[in-house]
C-alpha cells in the first residue's frame, strides 16, 4: 500500500509529489538568501514594533558573534526560554549562525522540569525572559550553564513603549519574581557587545543536529528529538509546497499566536512562512484574546495557524465577528484534533476553511495536512505531504489495507535523526527507516487519514503532550498518597484535561491540597483538574494498573 501513494491523486493543483531536501546544505544558507531577498520587508511584528528581514540579519549576526566571544563553540547547546518576542528569532538565527544547537524550552516549566531538560541536553548557555529567571536560579547549580542572557518583555519595543511595558509587567502585574544570578547580561547589551566582533563563519553539514526539541515521544520520559539541517529544510519545503499554490511570495501576513518554542509554530511560522517573505505578527500571550483580535484588526492577516481551543475561544468571543476577514486565505489547525463544530463555525464566521494537519516533534513536525482548496475533509488529518510515505501496520508489523485501524508509521526526509543520548528509545521508535508514531489511524482509498485512537496513554491538553508517568510520579511523591493513576478525560475548552485516581495513605488528604502540591511541581497544563479518591485501582494479574479501564470509567 505504501508504494501506491494513493493520496497523490487528490493533491491540489500545483502541489508537487516530491521536494528536494538537499537544495541547501544548512538552514543558515537558506535564510541568508531569505534575508537578502526580502531585506526591506517586515519579518516580525510584536506589540506594534516591527523588524525587517535586514534587521533580523544584522541583529542575529551580532548575537552570534557575542556567543563566540563568550567562548561558546559550534556544537554547544543554548536554551531559548521565552514567549513570542522579537528577541526569539534574533537569538535563534544568531545561535544557528554561530553553529550552536538550539534547545527550545517552555518558559512555564517548573524548576524540576528545567533541571531535567538542561542537564539532559548539556546546555551551556540560555536566553531567558526575566519573568522565569527565579526558577533558573534554583537549579542552575545543577547544570552546565555558564552564560545567562536575560531579556524583558519590552526590551525590543523601543522608546518609550519598552519602559511602559516593563513597568507594567514588573511593578503593576508583578510578573517578575526577584532573582539573583551572577554575571548575567541583558539581551540588548549582548547585541551591543556583539557588534564589536565579527561573526566567525561556521560551515555546517546537512546531517548536523541543529535543534533538540524535547518530547515524551512514545513514553513518559522527556527526550530530545535530534532534528538536523536536512530534517528542518525538508519540512519547510513540504509546508511551502503545500501552501504556495494559495499564497504569494513576499506578500503574506501570518498571525502567530502559538509559541515559537512549540515545534508547530517553530517550523510553520518561524521557518517555512518566514522563508517566503511572510510577515509574522507575534502574539505574546494567546490567552489574552483581545490582543489576538487586535492583531487581526491591525494587520491584513492572510494566514492563521493555531489549535482547536484557540479557534473555539475566538469564535465565541463577542468582538471576533467585528474583524475584517476579507484578506484571510488560509487557516491551519494542528497540535490537537480540530473539532467538526469548531471548523464549521470558523468557516461560517470568517469565510475561510479551517484545515487540520497532523505531525509529531519527531517528524519536524508536519506529516499530513488537509488540502487548502476546499477539498479537505473535516474529521481527517488530510493527506501526507510531499516526499512522505505512510503505512498502517498491525501489532506484528504487517501492513494493513484501507480502512483498517493500526499504528501509523511515517517515512520521509523530515523524520528525526533519533533521540539524544537514548539509542534504545531511538531503536524502538525508528524501525527500518519508519517512524513508529504510536497513534492508531486508518487510511482510506483516497489517501485521507483519520486518527482513531492512541496506542500510548498520552494526554493532549490544548495541543501540549502530557504523559501520565510524569504526573503519577509527582502525585505519588505526596506523603499522603499510596498509589495513583493519571488519565485524560474530554474537555470542551482544552480537548482533554488530566484526571487522577488516588488511593490515599492518609484520609485527611483533600483534592485542593493535592492539586496545590502538583502546581508546585508541574507546568499548569499538566496539573490534574480532577481528583477521585478510591479504595483501590484496577490492575492486571501482575499488578499493572489498568489506565484504560479508568479512562473508560471516567468518560461515563
Amino acid at each position: 500500500m505504501s508504494d501506491q501513494r494513493p493520496w497523490l491523486k487528490n493533491y491540489p493543483s500545483g502541489v508537487p509529489a516530491n521536494i528536494n531536501p538537499d537544495e541547501y546544505s544548512t538552514l543558515v544558507d537558506m535564510f541568508e538568501d531569505t534575508f537578502k531577498k526580502f531585506s526591506r520587508r517586515v519579518a516580525f511584528s510584536c506589540m506594534g514594533k516591527e523588524l525587517s528581514f535586514a534587521d533580523i540579519d544584522k541583529h542575529s549576526k551580532a548575537f552570534g558573534a557575542y556567543l563566540h566571544s563568550r567562548g561558546l563553540e559550534p556544537g554547544d547547546k543554548i536554551a531559548l526560554m521565552m514567549p513570542n518576542l522579537l528577541q526569539y528569532p534574533i537569538a535563534l538565527f544568531g545561535a544557528l549562525r554561530a553553529g550552536l544547537i538550539v534547545v527550545n524550552t517552555n518558559p512555564l516549566y517548573t524548576p524540576r522540569e528545567m533541571r531535567h531538560q538542561f542537564t539532559d541536553s548539556g546546555a551551556k548557555a540560555i536566553v531567558i525572559a526575566e519573568n522565569f529567571a527565579s526558577n533558573l536560579e534554583k537549579i542552575i547549580g545543577d547544570t552546565n550553564i555558564t552564560t545567562v542572557i536575560t531579556t524583558s518583555i519590552g526590551e525590543m519595543l523601543g522608546f518609550p513603549k519598552k519602559h511602559i511595558v516593563n513597568f507594567v509587567v514588573r511593578n503593576i502585574k508583578k510578573m517578575v519574581p526577584a532573582f539573583h544570578i551572577p554575571n548575567t547580561v541583558s539581551f540588548s547589551d549582548a547585541l551591543k557587545q556583539g557588534k564589536r566582533f565579527t561573526l566567525k563563519a561556521h560551515n555546517g553539514n546537512a546531517d548536523d543536529v541543529i535543534l533538540l526539541q524535547y518530547t515524551g515521544g512514545t513514553t513518559g520520559v522527556a527526550k530530545g528529538a535530534m532534528l538536523t539541517n536536512r530534517n528542518l529544510i525538508a519540512n519547510m519545503q513540504q509546508i511551502r509546497a503545500w501552501m504556495m499554490p494559495f499564497l504569494k511570495e513576499g506578500e503574506e501576513v501570518a498571525l502567530n499566536p502559538l509559541p515559537m518554542y512549540h515545534i508547530f509554530a517553530f517550523s510553520v511560522n518561524c521557518l517555512a512562512l518566514m522563508s517566503i517573505g511572510t510577515t509574522n505578527v507575534l502574539v505574546t500571550n494567546a490567552r489574552d484574546l483581545p490582543s489576538v483580535i487586535k492583531a487581526m484588526k491591525d494587520y491584513p492577516v492572510t494566514l492563521v495557524t493555531g489549535v482547536n481551543t484557540l479557534f473555539n475561544a475566538l469564535i465565541n468571543h463577542k468582538d471576533f465577528s467585528s474583524v475584517d476577514f476579507s484578506s484571510l486565505k488560509v487557516t491551519v489547525g494542528g497540535g490537537m484534533a480540530v473539532q467538526r463544530s469548531v471548523a464549521e463555525a470558523w468557516q461560517k464566521v470568517t469565510g475561510c476553511q479551517l484545515s487540520e494537519g497532523y505531525g509529531m516533534t519527531e517528524s519536524s513536525p508536519v506529516v499530513s495536512v488537509n488540502p487548502l482548496d476546499n477539498t479537505g475533509r473535516i474529521g481527517t488529518i488530510g493527506l501526507p505531504v510531499s516526499s512522505t510515505d505512510v503505512r498502517i501496520v498491525d501489532q506484528q508489523g504487517n501492513v494493513l489495507g484501507y480502512n483498517q485501524p493500526g499504528e501509523l508509521q511515517v517515512k520521509g526526509p523530515q523524520v528525526m535523526k533519533g533521540y539524544y543520548n537514548r539509542p534504545d528509545e531511538t531503536n524502538k521508535t525508528l524501525v527500518d527507516g519508519w517512524l513508529c508514531t504510536g497513534d492508531i489511524a486508518m487510511l482510506d482509498e483516497d489517501g485521507f487519514m483519520q486518527i482513531v485512537d492512541r496506542q500510548k496513554d498520552m494526554i493532549l491538553v490544548s495541543g501540549f503532550n502530557v504523559y501520565p508517568n510524569e504526573v503519577e510520579e509527582v502525585v505519588a511523591s505526596h506523603p499522603k498518597v499510596l498509589e495513583c493513576a493519571a488519565v485524560g478525560v474530554p474537555d470542551e475548552k482544552s480537548g482533554e484535561v488530566v484526571k487522577v485516581f488516588v488511593v490515599r495513605k492518609d484520609n485527611s488528604l483533600k483534592e485542593k491540597e493535592l492539586i496545590e502540591y502538583c502546581r508546585g511541581e508541574l507546568t499548569g497544563y499538566k496539573v490534574p483538574k480532577q481528583v477521585v479518591f478510591r479504595k483501590e485501582l484496577p490492575k492486571t494479574n501482575v499488578g499493572k494498573i489498568l489506565r484504560r479501564e479508568l479512562r473508560d470509567e471516567a468518560k461515563k
